[in-house]
C-alpha cells in the first residue's frame, strides 16, 4: 500500500495543535477509503497520537482582558564622578590678570569722581596717540579724564614721573606710573587703563612691578 501523509488538527481550548500522521491512521481520520482496512494499524496510530498530544501538553490561551506581571531585576546605577580640571596661570609683569570683582569696581566708582569719569569709557579701543573717546593710548586716557576736571596733564607716559606728588598709600583716582605706561589707581590691586593695541579701556588687576603712585590736585 502506498503511504499517504496527512495532518490532524486537534483543538484544545483556544489553541490549535497540528500533528503529522501517516499510513492507515491518516486514511482513517481524513475519511479516505483504504484499499484494505486494517483495524490494528489504526489503533496503533491512535495510541501514538494520544502519546504525542500528552507530550505536547495542554496549550495556554488568553483573551483580550488577560493581564500579565513581568518581574525585572532592580538596577543600581552609579554615575561616574565629574572631574573638573582647573588651569593655573602665573601672572608676570607683562600680562594682566583677570578683572577684579565687580563689587570692587562699584566701590571705586562710588568713592572717586576721577574713577567715575574714567569708567564711562570702558570698552573704548586702544589707539596709539589717541586722546579722545574715539580711541585712547595710556597717557592720552589719563590726561583726558583729568582734563574733564580742568587739570592739564602731559600726553607722554614718561612725563608723569615729574608731575604731582608721589604717595606711598594711593587712593582711587591717583595715577600709576611705570616706565612706558600710566593708568589710574582704582583700589587695592585694581586699576583702569588703556592696555595696548587690540585691547580696550578696562578695569583690571595691577600687574606693574614696583609702580610709582602720583597724586595730582587741581
Amino acid at each position: 500500500m502506498r503511504a499517504k501523509t496527512r495532518a490532524m488538527a486537534v483543538s484544545a481550548g483556544a489553541a490549535l495543535i497540528v500533528v503529522p500522521l501517516s499510513g492507515a491512521a491518516a486514511v482513517a481520520i481524513t475519511g479516505g477509503a483504504p484499499a484494505t482496512p486494517n483495524a490494528e494499524a489504526v489503533a496503533q496510530q491512535g495510541a501514538e497520537l494520544a502519546q504525542q498530544v500528552e507530550q505536547i501538553g495542554a496549550p495556554v490561551s488568553a483573551n483580550s482582558e488577560a493581564s500579565f506581571a513581568v518581574s525585572t531585576p532592580a538596577l543600581d546605577v552609579t554615575k561616574d564622578p565629574v572631574v573638573v580640571v582647573t588651569r593655573t596661570t602665573t601672572a608676570t609683569s607683562s600680562s594682566a590678570r583677570p578683572v577684579a570683582n565687580s563689587a570692587d569696581v562699584a566701590q571705586a566708582i562710588g568713592g572717586s569722581a576721577i574713577i567715575a569719569e574714567a569708567a564711562k569709557y570702558v570698552g573704548t579701543p586702544y589707539l596709539p596717540g589717541g586722546t579722545t573717546p574715539g580711541g585712547f593710548d595710556c597717557s592720552g586716557f589719563v590726561s583726558y579724564v583729568y582734563g574733564q576736571f580742568g587739570i592739564s596733564l602731559p600726553h607722554s607716559s614718561g612725563a608723569y614721573f615729574s608731575v604731582g606728588t608721589r604717595v606711598d598709600t594711593p587712593q582711587p583716582g591717583d595715577i600709576i606710573v611705570t616706565p612706558g605706561h600710566v593708568g589710574l589707581y582704582a583700589g587695592p590691586n585694581l586699576q583702569i587703563d588703556a592696555p595696548r593695541s587690540g585691547k580696550t579701556i578696562q578695569f583690571r588687576a595691577i600687574w606693574q612691578t614696583n609702580p610709582v603712585y602720583v597724586r595730582v590736585t587741581g
